[in-house]
């Protein structure tokens, strides 16, 4: 790091920025307590509000004056401008209500400040042994000598033999307290530690997320060039060292019997009596969970991509569409002003202003020509006593009626029974509507209709008289 290096961080970073601020001690204890603490990757802003109210009353309470006089939303969108960059805002897909979620550079500064605290002890063995370890897994995956893997697997083996027989013998070498306490806590930290490091995955699949928005709004180009160009660095996104360790680690993750393992052995350590004297946060046997609930976040980002790549092409397709009609009416319009005054200059005339296909298969077969056959017959006029009322009386139905009903009712829930649904809008033209409800719902592919299952619809006719007819049970979707 160099002065200039470090200057730009002063300025620019968010987390310096935070540690700066005039109220950063109410910032970074509220975020902590909101997010950091109960392991919340994302809130709703009137539960957040809500927390936030509660805390600045009992700073007031306990300052016996008025501390921070603005409304707790107003903290909440200062905290979450781009000039903070502290909480990020965002509307779920589905959803009318704001979430808030911490940053990356958020939660970098509050584990910072939480590692200036005075710990219970520092462990170094464990630390030594993770060296050793590591070192002895890069050297051991790393050789390209059969024999050199092979003496030093049967090393191992010598050593578990050893240890074997000890056991046999009744020689159990238990760890102390001392090193269960060590080692628990190095979990414990490395636990946090990984996700913290998910908010910092998940910010980096954002950052692309929003570039990939910016290069698609600002695009000049052909279509198939910014694919190329996309995929290009999606591709060398998945085989950087971050995604191939992310995925890595998702796929160990995903496996069923590494999370029985994972569980069995969390549920173990927590019963040692050494453990128990720490009074360690339950929260940590179920961490494994919470890995999951990041990393699912994590994939629904990439997902996002994917879906904006493909309004991308919709959206290109309906501007090509609209400009191909655009040409089409400037064409007419110019061909309408010429109408009444043709130019002076002799103009080129076409015989044709469309190619003729004719395609073989189109072609159909012979058939010979028949004669009709017309017999002499004299027409006479007849005469009838029935009503014709009835010919001039047909009742409509307006399908866009119902229709719209059905699309009210969709919007305030996912789906609904045609009896429900005819409760809240009844038949106001009796079977005939009935009838058309039973035709709209079997040209809709997203309705259901169930032979075993029936429904009884009930309405009341012209004379007054209450109608009933049993239906299949039909269920409208969104």
């Amino acid at each position: 790091m160099d002065y200039q290096q470090l200057f730009s961080l002063r300025q620019h970073h968010p987390a310096w920025r935070l540690l700066r601020a005039d109220h950063a001690p109410l910032i970074l204890c509220f975020l902590h307590q909101a997010f950091v603490a109960p392991n919340q990757r994302s809130l709703e802003q009137a539960e957040l509000a809500s927390q936030l109210d509660d805390l600045l009353y009992s700073l007031h309470q306990a300052h016996n004056e008025i501390l921070f006089p603005r409304e707790a939303t107003a903290y909440l969108d200062d905290w979450a401008d781009n000039s903070n960059g502290w909480l990020r805002k965002f509307y779920p897909q589905g959803s009318d209500e704001a979430h808030y979620e911490l940053t990356a550079a958020t939660e970098k500064a509050v584990e910072w400040l939480a590692s200036l605290g005075k710990r219970q002890f520092v462990g170094t063995e464990s630390r030594l042994l993770t060296i050793f370890d590591l070192l002895r897994q890069m050297v051991e995956g790393s050789e390209t000598d059969p024999q050199t893997r092979i003496a030093e697997l049967q090393k191992r083996k010598a050593a578990l033999d050893v240890e074997i027989r000890r056991i046999k013998d009744g020689q159990l070498e238990l760890m102390d307290d001392t090193r269960i306490r060590e080692r628990f806590l190095e979990v414990n930290k490395n636990a946090d530690s990984l996700l913290s490091d998910f908010r910092e995955i998940e910010q980096n699949f954002r950052d692309l997320d929003r570039e990939v928005r910016e290069r698609i709004a600002t695009w000049d180009g052909s279509k198939g060039a910014l694919l190329e160009s996309f995929f290009g660095e999606h591709d060398a996104i998945a085989d950087s060292d971050q995604g191939r360790s992310f995925r890595a680690f998702w796929e160990f993750l995903m496996s069923p019997s590494r999370q029985e393992e994972l569980s069995g052995l969390l549920q173990k350590v927590f019963e040692n009596q050494a453990v128990q004297s720490l009074e360690p946060d339950q929260r940590l046997k179920y961490i494994h969970y919470e890995w999951l609930k990041a990393g699912e976040v994590a994939q629904r980002t990439v997902a996002r991509l994917s879906e904006q790549l493909r309004r991308y092409l919709d959206d290109q397709a309906w501007l090509e569409n609209k400009r191909i009609m655009h040409l089409l009416r400037d064409i007419e319009g110019k061909a309408l002003s010429l109408r009444q005054q043709p130019p002076d200059k002799n103009l080129v005339s076409l015989d044709d202003v469309r190619v003729e296909l004719n395609l073989p298969l189109d072609r159909p077969l012979y058939s010979p020509p028949l004669k009709p056959r017309i017999a002499t017959q004299v027409l006479l006029e007849g005469s009838s006593d029935g009503d014709t009322d009835a010919l001039f009386n047909q009742i409509h139905v307006d399908k866009a009626r119902l229709l719209a009903n059905l699309r009210l009712v969709l919007r305030q829930q996912t789906q609904i029974s045609l009896g429900d649904l005819l409760k809240q809008h009844p038949l106001q033209q009796g079977l005939a509507e009935l009838v058309t409800w039973l035709e709209l719902a079997t040209a809709d592919n997203r309705s259901v209709i169930d032979e075993q299952q029936t429904q009884l619809i009930q309405w009341v006719d012209e004379q007054g008289r209450t109608r009933r007819a049993s239906v299949p049970l039909i269920i409208f979707s969104r």
